[in-house]
């Protein structure tokens, strides 16, 4: 991350403000307080993570998956009920992505249940959409074969199994 030194200033200072705001976290500020100040470089990588940036084509795929789970969520809903007990209803949460691997992604969710109120039927479970598991490559491929469904919210039994399958 390069600032200059103005950047640094004023950013060394919202840190010194937010450990006196916030004391249950004053270590965590003091030491980004301390990296600012002393320019580390490689250590300023570190507060990348804390600002993060999700570009519009990701924020969109991530849209997109979680539309993929809405629609398997109403079409399983339309299934007569002999049809609905061939898919595993367990297969139709969302599970969300891996906190330690996919840390933006699973922030971008909460934002978009939490703090936008959309998908909110969504069940966040005991872990809050961190599904402990990379996940993003895996609903890619469900995503792809969903696209190529042709009625996406009416889907069938078979369709519901090539997507779980993908």
């Amino acid at each position: 991350m390069e600032m200059t030194n103005a950047q640094r200033l004023i950013l060394s200072n919202q840190y010194r403000l937010m450990s006196q705001l916030d004391p249950a976290n004053a270590e965590k500020y003091h030491r980004f307080q301390t990296i600012i100040e002393r320019g580390y470089a490689l250590h300023m990588r570190e507060l990348n993570k804390e600002f993060g940036c999700l570009p519009e084509s990701e924020c969109s795929e991530i849209i997109n998956i979680m539309e993929m789970y809405h629609a398997m969520q109403e079409s399983h809903k339309q299934l007569t009920e002999a049809d609905q007990n061939k898919i595993d209803a367990r297969r139709l949460q969302f599970l969300g992505f891996d906190l330690s691997t996919e840390t933006q992604l699973v922030h971008y969710v909460r934002f978009l249940v939490n703090s936008e109120g959309l998908y909110s039927q969504f069940d966040q479970g005991e872990h809050q959409f961190n599904s402990q598991v990379p996940m993003l490559d895996k609903y890619r491929r469900m995503a792809a074969k969903w696209q190529s469904c042709p009625r996406q919210y009416h889907l069938s039994v078979s369709e519901f199994q090539q997507i779980f399958n993908a």
